[in-house]
């Protein structure tokens, strides 16, 4: 039998950290070791608790996600980051992803699609939400729109061939 995913639980709303402590809880295969409520909180918990996946809201009070996410990242932390959030827009998506996040779901994803989401980012994959998926393709095909930059294509590239986030964020 393979070992439980733990996870940390990171967002600003407490009934938010109370559905997903409860989802997880009664879910066979997955552990909540704790909870922060912002960006910071996170850093500290992810040092002490050392959990296989993160849940992380991005904007927060008191530290957003995308600066935990990167400093993560720069301290080659296990943890996957999985974002879970009501963002999708482009400035919130990109930013997240080349800071690291392993995967970007948002809150509307049915309790299924966000076990199966962190069971794929325990492994390494990288998991979107569809509509995520969608935008960020328009977003590279649209004529007219604002170019991506050499950085945002070369992350949108890799993503779709699958490297992770760290390699991604180098």
């Amino acid at each position: 039998m393979t070992a439980d995913i733990s996870l940390l639980i990171v967002d600003d709303h407490p009934v938010v950290r109370d559905g997903l402590r409860g989802m997880f809880e009664n879910a066979p295969g997955f552990r909540v070791l704790g909870e922060a409520s912002n960006g910071v909180e996170a850093l500290e918990r992810a040092a002490a608790l050392d959990p296989d996946v993160i849940l992380m809201d991005l904007r927060m009070p008191g530290g957003g996600g995308v600066d935990a996410i990167r400093e993560l990242t720069r301290r080659a932390a296990r943890a996957k980051v999985l974002v879970l959030t009501t963002y999708d827009t482009d400035s919130d998506t990109l930013p997240a992803i080349e800071a690291g996040a392993t995967g970007y779901l948002l809150k509307d994803a049915p309790r299924e699609e966000l076990f199966t989401a962190v069971r794929a980012a325990a492994e390494g994959r990288t998991v979107l939400s569809p509509a995520v998926a969608t935008r960020l393709v328009s977003a590279v095909r649209a004529p007219g729109n604002e170019p991506l930059s050499a950085r945002e294509r070369e992350v949108l590239t890799l993503v779709a061939k699958g490297t992770s986030n760290r390699e991604i964020a180098r």
